[in-house]
């Protein structure tokens, strides 16, 4: 151990959405002195404070990780992009900036899992303190909180022709996705302000930088965590060429669904036999570590589409001119668009209780092609991109080697399961159903992808149209999941500590239980502004 180690109340591995929050709320006490690691740089781009910037970060290594799938079985054998926040905000500085909550019953069913104070009406508060939302404050939203959530600066007439087609399709219009009921047709709220993305960095470390007890390492790989006995200490990390080491009271892993586990297991805590075949001693054997991985897998349905006005006939060299001098005088048009404005809820098939696809509706329609970078079409189009919002196929993030720099094995084993591949043909043809509406007539839609060699009346061939096009929408969940004692799989218990430990905690999304009905982003900063109050108030417990 490094007798000149520094010491802090708490080190946060990770400046992801949950490291940015919980920097912020344990500084707020200047008794708390704090480390936050993170392995990416800075955000001082301008990519990555500009909406559409996403179109030039995922897949971009200074800022995304760039993991990849070993090769899907059910997935032509294909190996899967995963995008990841390498940054300081992560993966809320390169995402989509959806605001969606997911749906009551996600939370209600944690709380039925065994788990006080993870339902709807227990967590709704923690998600309405860090909200700043545009309608003001109300019963399920908060304003004044450091996440600015607003609609989008851009309107497409496209997008209220389909909106008609999806309630000719027996949808109705809900105005608000976040009430904990999100079937329906609503707006996309996204997290901006005044055309800007607001990462997690912009709006929780950027108030918090002049504090004097938080000091901010990037560019800083954490090897392990150290441990005496069964206890934390600190962690070693690298920076550069320099190994060094941190001591603290306790230590928060928040590295995502991907990094905690792997670092876990690096520090000797998961499957035993896993650990000693990497020549890792094991702190605790803990079975559950790096399983339980769950995403939302997508599936991109295109129409070439008449008459109406998309991004690609808008995507010219004098069209972006247009674009650039729309966003520099007003903040608004092309360049301040998330993905889309419009989603909708719904069940695939009439025997769901609930809703349980969502649809994003998209402007454009870009051509398929290797990686994540696609050209757009030559004429007006439309994607309807579609996922199951609670999949049961469950995957493994495995260690390929004893060092942090070496990617863990990502098997996510999509579509292995009957209920998702049943969900995955229902909702294509939940698709076709709404782009076949009266309100689209007029304007003609053809079916360009996935075309009409996957028939209606042939599951295996929508399947397999899944299987040669789908792709993640970048909601990896569950790899230290939150559970009781006697689960053997759980990793943290409802306090979001890691059972078997002291002073260690993981708080970020890999804690779900189960993946929630919606984008991740926003459940993760309320599973932080929740672990945050948490570690509050055991401090004042003593």
């Amino acid at each position: 151990m490094d007798p000149n180690a520094e010491h802090f109340e708490t080190i946060i591995v990770g400046a992801g959405s949950a490291g940015c929050l919980l920097a912020n709320r344990l500084t707020a006490d200047p008794r708390n002195r704090v480390l936050l690691l993170e392995a990416g740089g800075s955000d001082r781009w301008i990519w990555l404070h500009i909406p559409v910037g996403y179109a030039y970060t995922i897949g971009n290594p200074l800022f995304d990780w760039c993991f990849k799938t070993e090769p899907e079985p059910q997935m032509n054998g294909r190996s899967i992009p995963i995008p990841r926040g390498k940054v300081l905000g992560g993966s809320s500085a390169i995402n989509g900036m959806f605001q969606v909550r997911g749906q009551a019953a996600d939370f209600d069913h944690w709380r039925q899992l065994g788990l006080p104070g993870w339902g709807w009406d227990d967590v709704l508060p923690y998600f309405k303190k860090h909200e700043d939302y545009e309608g003001g404050a109300s019963d399920v939203h908060g304003a004044g909180g450091e996440v600015r959530v607003e609609s989008s600066r851009i309107k497409w007439p496209a997008l209220d022709v389909i909106r008609r087609a999806i309630e000719e399709d027996g949808l109705r219009w809900i105005g608000d996705l976040n009430t904990g009921d999100n079937e329906g047709i609503g707006p996309v709220h996204f997290t901006q302000k005044r055309g800007f993305r607001w990462s997690a960095a912009r709006a929780f470390l950027n108030p918090a930088r002049k504090r004097a007890n938080l000091r901010i390492e990037t560019e800083a790989l954490t090897q392990r965590i150290l441990f005496d006995g069964k206890r934390a200490i600190g962690v070693e990390y690298k920076q550069g060429l320099t190994t060094k080491v941190a001591l603290a009271n306790e230590v928060i892993v928040s590295a995502g669904a991907i990094g905690t586990p792997q670092l876990l297991m690096l520090s000797g805590i998961g499957p035993a036999a896993h650990l000693r075949d990497h020549g890792i001693e094991v702190v605790l054997d803990k079975p559950g570590v790096g399983g339980n991985l769950q995403d939302h897998l997508q599936f991109n349905m295109h129409w070439k589409v008449e008459g109406l006005e998309t991004l690609n006939n808008r995507d010219t060299p004098l069209g972006r001119v247009g674009f650039l001098l729309e966003y520099l005088a007003f903040q608004t048009g092309p360049l301040a668009m998330g993905p889309t404005s419009l989603a909708f809820f719904t069940r695939s098939s009439p025997d769901r209780d609930r809703a349980n696809i969502t649809y994003n509706v998209l402007p454009f329609a870009r051509q398929m092609t290797e990686g994540l970078n696609r050209a757009f079409y030559p004429f007006s189009a439309i994607t309807m991109s579609v996922y199951d919002l609670r999949p049961t196929s469950r995957g493994t993030v495995r260690l390929k080697g004893n060092d942090a720099a070496i990617y863990p094995e990502l098997r996510f084993n999509y579509l292995s399961t009957d209920e998702d591949r049943r969900v995955a043909a229902d909702s294509v043809r939940v698709s076709r159903r709404v782009m076949g509406r009266p309100a689209l007539k007029a304007h003609r839609p053809v079916e360009i992808l996935p075309g009409p060699d996957a028939r209606d009346d042939d599951d295996a061939s929508l399947i397999d149209a899944f299987a040669r096009y789908g792709t993640t929408i970048f909601h990896p969940v569950g790899t230290a999941k939150m559970g009781l004692p006697s689960d053997a799989s759980a990793v943290v218990d409802d306090r979001l500590r890691v059972i078997g430990l002291e002073g260690l905690r993981v708080i970020d999304a890999s804690v779900m239980p189960t993946v929630t009905s919606g984008n991740t982003n926003a459940p993760t900063l309320m599973i932080a502004e929740k672990g945050a109050a948490m570690i509050l108030e055991d401090a004042r417990r003593g």
